[in-house]
């Protein structure tokens, strides 16, 4: 790291936060799966931001995010994508729980995206996205109405399994 800039201000913030409350073992596994590769592309965007795209903390996250990409493959996993897109059109109410970046990302008429596995806004604009808005996205991720969608016996997943029924 060449220099202690916000964007590892904003990395340290994320590092700071816990789950130690929680039981991620209850978590339904798809969304759990989803949850911790949204916060992998989170820490990989904001590292990408903070380090020198060379060091070996890029280097290894993005390891981990090919991995990560490899596994998502799996079917029972990539069904959330298009669960995200029916959340969005039939159940607005719990597509709400969902972080904005995450419902932008799975938005069909967003332009939101995962490039290069870093989070794009808006693929037009060339400029970083500011750290104050990873700071609220890092928030998002650990809000307690977010964490509770996530739990096997809560609103979302049960959506979550009767769409994978559909399937």
């Amino acid at each position: 790291m060449l220099e202690v800039n916000d964007y590892a201000r904003v990395l340290q913030a994320l590092y700071n936060k816990s789950l130690i409350l929680e039981d991620t073992s209850d978590f339904h596994p798809v969304l759990k799966f989803w949850y911790f590769d949204a916060l992998a592309h989170l820490d990989y965007t904001i590292t990408h931001l903070a380090f020198n795209a060379d060091s070996p903390r890029n280097l290894m996250s993005l390891e981990y995010i090919k991995h990560r990409t490899d596994t998502a493959q799996d079917e029972k996993l990539k069904v959330f994508p298009g669960f995200m897109a029916w959340l969005e059109a039939n159940h607005p109410e719990e597509h709400e729980k969902f972080p904005l970046f995450i419902q932008k990302i799975y938005s069909p008429s967003d332009p939101a995206m995962y490039r290069s596995f870093r989070i794009i806004l808006n693929p037009d604009d060339r400029r970083p996205i500011p750290p104050e808005t990873f700071q609220i996205m890092i928030d998002e991720m650990f809000e307690r109405s977010y964490l509770s969608a996530l739990y096997n016996n809560s609103s979302v997943a049960t959506k979550l399994n009767n769409y994978i029924g559909t399937c």
